[in-house]
């Protein structure tokens, strides 16, 4: 019996001291690996002259991955055929390039990688590795450096192109929509500055490209553009600035279609101002027709009354541009669109955000009889209505004291639109704003301002225009009634007073209004005002 205790406490012991020979094996992690990929060599060598090799292989230090090589790697000047780079989707300690063009006499190439080379364990990124070479006797050195920023928004957008061309005998402006530039490099997804290195000696065209179609060449449909409006000298010292902005694009009007038995669309891109549509084919004279435009779309709304037809013939014309479109458009089997009617969205109501109701068919008639407007008390009360035809909506003016309810009533036949169409009965209720809950804003504007200039209210996000005030000469600009929130404020320099920021033209020279941010957002209270001075730096 003391031999099977003997036994079972030998084994005990012999359990636990595997145990701690276990733990004291057990690897503890370490610190985590930050350090990228080193390049070990290159063959051929990097900054090779009077290159001439169809293959280049580069060996690192440690197993790699390659990450959105085809969108990272940059190549200047640009290559007609993307070269093969393998291999891809496995680990290696090297990548190999397959050169597949023809290159040119006496040119330093740049190959940048961006942060496509990784480790293969942490994903630790080779920041902005490049290899260099040249097919001449030696390497073009020198360099530009400089700054993208967006000409509306804050923020802008990642892998944006920048590109020199050579200002020789053949450039002209349409060069950067035919061809390809001479150098090449990309801010990537980390910064907005950009640098463009091994150039060499001579006279450039500097653009900044958001290039949706991957092809080096502008797309006005497609692309954001950023010029300069003179030809650089390098070398230079200077820091350059490049602010990107979405031309408006040339006139073209899309096919028409019928969208209802009763709506015909006129689609276009480009200025529609001054668009006119004339119908070819005679109708009788019972049918009746009439244009409006599709508020913040860029189409026309041609509304005809119901009749049997094949096709119709219409003429698109643009005076400004001076275009002519012919069309036929086949009628289609489709049901009628019938009167709609919307409000604000917003049911609290002030100055600044005032009750209206919309159709969706052009409203030919209002019968404010029918129309009634009810405080808590159930007392009728007196209102001042206005037909907006542009917006196709009646407005109204509805400001009272904070502490009542409304209830707004369109009885049936308060709203005849163009085809007789009326409204069924639609109640809606309402609550103005309580100041007491929302807080004020006031602006001034100092330093370098230019007017007349439009004051811009954002949300924190700078994705939503939450009030906006124009100003023809210097003023203090109160915004009442702001939700309790963070805000962003916009000012662009409206230099022909239309009220709306206009973008820019690379043929024309033209450089969209300058748009400034306030450096930081401005925090609203309930029932509190807070007072901005706003330095605008040139």
């Amino acid at each position: 019996m003391a031999r099977r205790i003997l036994g079972f406490v030998f084994l005990v012991l012999m359990v636990f001291a595997l145990l701690q020979c276990a733990r004291r094996g057990t690897p503890s992690g370490g610190e985590k690996d930050v350090t990228p990929p080193v390049l070990l060599k290159a063959e051929p060598a990097n900054k090779t002259v009077n290159f001439k090799s169809p293959t280049i292989r580069l060996y690192f230090d440690e197993y790699i991955k390659l990450k959105d090589v085809q969108k990272q790697l940059i190549i200047s000047p640009p290559l007609k055929n993307q070269p093969e780079i393998t291999p891809q989707g496995s680990a290696s300690k090297y990548i190999e390039i397959k050169i597949k063009d023809t290159l040119r006499e006496n040119t330093t190439y740049t190959f940048n990688f961006g942060q496509s080379i990784e480790d293969n364990n942490e994903g630790n990124p080779s920041s902005f590795l490049s290899y260099v070479f040249s097919t001449g006797d030696y390497l073009d050195s020198l360099s530009i450096t400089g700054v993208v920023n967006d000409a509306y928004k804050k923020e802008v957008d990642n892998f944006v192109s920048v590109m020199l061309y050579e200002v020789d005998s053949s450039y002209t402006d349409s060069t950067i929509y035919k061809q390809p530039p001479l150098y090449i490099t990309n801010t990537l997804d980390s910064t907005a500055i950009f640098s463009l290195k091994n150039l060499k000696k001579g006279k450039y065209a500097l653009f900044a490209l958001k290039d949706e179609g991957s092809n080096y060449k502008f797309d006005q449909n497609i692309d954001r553009i950023g010029f300069l409006g003179y030809t650089i000298t390098i070398p230079t010292d200077s820091i350059f600035v490049l602010d990107l902005f979405k031309e408006v694009p040339e006139f073209i009007a899309s096919v028409p279609s019928y969208a209802a038995k009763n709506k015909i669309i006129f689609g276009y891109q480009g200025d529609g101002s001054d668009l006119t549509i004339e119908r070819l084919t005679p109708l009788p004279d019972s049918v009746k027709t009439i244009v409006s435009k599709e508020l913040e779309k860029d189409t026309l709304n041609y509304w005809i009354s119901p009749f049997t037809a094949d096709s119709l013939i219409f003429r698109v014309v643009n005076d400004v541009k001076r275009t002519i479109d012919t069309f036929t458009v086949k009628s289609r089997k489709l049901p009628l669109d019938s009167l709609r009617i919307s409000a604000t969205q917003n049911k609290s109501i002030s100055l600044e955000n005032p009750f209206w109701v919309s159709a969706n068919i052009p409203i030919k008639k209002i019968d404010t009889s029918k129309i009634t407007i009810l405080d808590k008390d159930t007392i009728s009360v007196a209102v001042i209505t206005a037909l907006d035809s542009v917006k196709n909506r009646l407005n109204f003016n509805l400001v009272v004291p904070a502490e009542n309810q409304y209830r707004v009533r369109l009885l049936p036949s308060a709203i005849t639109d163009f085809f007789g169409n009326v409204n069924d009965t639609i109640v809606f209720g309402l609550s103005p704003v309580d100041p007491v809950e929302h807080g004020v804003l006031n602006v001034t504007l100092t330093g370098a301002v230019t007017y007349p200039v439009i004051v811009q209210i954002l949300n924190e996000s700078n994705d939503k225009i939450v009030r906006e005030e124009f100003a023809a000469t210097e003023k203090v600009f109160v915004f009442k009634n702001l939700k309790p929130s963070n805000y962003q404020i916009r000012v662009i320099e409206d230099h022909n007073g239309n009220k709306k920021w206009d973008t820019g033209s690379y043929l024309q020279k033209k450089f969209p209004e300058k748009v400034n941010y306030a450096p930081n957002s401005i925090e609203i209270r309930a029932n509190w005002e807070e007072k901005y001075e706003f330095e605008i730096i040139k």
